[in-house]
């Protein structure tokens, strides 16, 4: 069985952990494994658990893969995801028995709080997917974010400190992450969280969106794939809870297609996808989503491809869309970014 499993949008959501481990058994989750060194631990104390360490650098998961399989630690798989992503749309109600975050990235300047990973919003979202009692380890080495975290964590009511004080600044006992060894040989002083899912119900308003139907637009345009390709140039656009970067367009040399890179952003899920305009007959063109990289038609998808398709009406006076299946409804004025 592979120790890495496949991209969240090849997943189930939520996803059937039992058939990924090769067993029913609670979930130990380590946000950000860096060098694996904390995550193979987990693996070693804990071999009645299902543990998951989840990175968004390669490099990273190439490294934890080499010293899980020396190690032999068959309770360990990796995903390349974000933190939030993953709680959002792959766990079950209360599937997560442990909850471990070392060392996040603090994003010290004002104006980048924004890309903490912890918030009030993080944590609501990891109470719905955390068992009654489920453990919340968090550890960094930058004073101002530890404020931040203890402020985010008394705003949850979901969870409460197993300590007799909100944190504490050393733990004895205690396998070190890359980051900490860092911090400590630095000589700067690292703060533990140690709390623990309380009892109090939480409020589940992050719902696994439904997977729709993969989109597809129609359209008349007198303009050959040639005439299109001349007037594209890179634009953004976002609307409500979407945004999309159309890249690049390519021209097939062969065949009467379109290909335009683009990269889609629906909190918390990012796609970079490929949209496909194909010329057919009679000036038509059919608008749709490219299956290479296993995209997944989500609602921000059906955004990207209603879009292209407006642009490509924009470029003749008697374009007209024939038929589409989107479930988005076109609106009239778009936002350009």
């Amino acid at each position: 069985m592979s120790l890495e499993i496949p991209s969240i949008t090849q997943l189930g959501w939520p996803t059937e952990w039992a058939m990924h481990f090769g067993r029913e058994a609670m979930l130990r989750v380590e946000v950000g494994f860096g060098d694996a060194t904390f995550l193979t631990a987990l693996g070693r104390n804990f071999p009645e658990s299902n543990v998951l360490g989840l990175e968004i650098s390669r490099p990273s998961i190439r490294r934890a893969i080499k010293k899980i399989e020396e190690e032999k630690l068959g309770n360990i798989r990796l995903l390349k995801v974000s933190g939030l992503a993953f709680l959002w749309f792959l766990c079950d109600l209360g599937s997560i028995e442990a909850l471990y975050i070392n060392f996040p990235d603090p994003w010290p300047k004002s104006g980048h709080h924004e890309r903490r990973l912890i918030n009030a919003r993080f944590l609501e979202l990891a109470a719905t997917r955390m068992k009654i009692g489920a453990l919340l380890r968090i550890a960094t080495d930058h004073e101002e974010y530890a404020y931040w975290i203890n402020s985010c964590l008394q705003q949850t009511k979901c969870f409460v400190s197993s300590l007799n004080q909100p944190y504490v600044r050393g733990e004895a006992k205690r396998i070190n992450s890359k980051y900490e060894r860092m911090a400590l040989s630095e000589k700067k002083a690292c703060i533990y969280f140690d709390w623990e899912r309380n009892e109090i119900e939480s409020n589940n308003q992050f719902l696994i969106p439904k997977e729709l139907p993969m989109p597809h637009v129609v359209l008349r345009l007198p303009m050959t794939v040639g005439e299109v390709s001349r007037h594209f140039n890179p634009y953004s656009l976002s609307e409500d809870r979407f945004s999309v970067r159309y890249i690049s367009l390519y021209q097939s040399p062969s065949r009467q297609i379109l290909v335009v890179d683009a990269y889609v952003r629906e909190d918390p899920l990012e796609q970079r996808v490929l949209l496909m305009a194909r010329r057919r007959e009679q000036e038509e063109y059919i608008v749709q989503l490219h299956e290479v990289g296993f995209p997944r038609p989500t609602a921000g998808i059906h955004f990207a491809v209603q879009y292209f398709a407006d642009w490509l009406c924009s470029l003749h006076e008697d374009a007209q869309i024939i038929r589409r299946n989107l479930r988005i409804a076109p609106k009239e004025e778009k936002e350009k970014v």
